[in-house]
């Protein structure tokens, strides 16, 4: 695939369905959480740290961010399979770290799933590294319909 520069903007609802449909393709979306919800939570946030990228109007990446004040969070970054290698995961983190620091943001934080090295590798390149800690979490609420 030809190197074609991606257009990084904020996300918009008529984004939804691409979002979707880019998640479940890179395999991001689990039964339990449903992909319509996590979007709608995020919009709510109004935060500006949800992203999409684009190439010629069309949805091929995207990265949810987030900052808590004391940590930023990357979830979600998503890279359609076809248009992976031509850099757009990275101008995408870029930009999202980017807005992370201009909100004063210290540290990002990440999940990978353990066995995703290729995706580990992706990080690694970036300058991340497995922190010492133990990643716990506690579901306070449903996605089940």
């Amino acid at each position: 695939m030809p190197h074609c520069a991606v257009h990084i903007r904020g996300f918009e609802p008529s984004d939804t369905d691409a979002v979707v449909a880019l998640w479940r393709a890179c395999d991001l979306t689990r039964p339990w959480n449903d992909p319509h919800k996590d979007i709608a939570r995020k919009v709510a946030a109004a935060d500006g740290l949800f992203l999409v990228g684009t190439v010629d109007g069309e949805v091929v990446g995207g990265v949810m961010g987030g900052y808590d004040g004391h940590r930023g969070w990357i979830n979600y970054l998503a890279v359609a399979p076809d248009r992976r290698g031509a850099g757009h995961g990275r101008a995408l983190m870029a930009e999202v770290e980017r807005r992370l620091l201009a909100l004063g943001c210290p540290k990002i934080n990440l999940q990978v799933r353990d066995t995703n090295t290729a995706v580990l590798e992706f990080y690694e390149r970036l300058g991340y590294a497995v922190d010492a800690a133990v990643s716990m979490g506690k579901r306070l609420e449903s996605d089940d319909a």
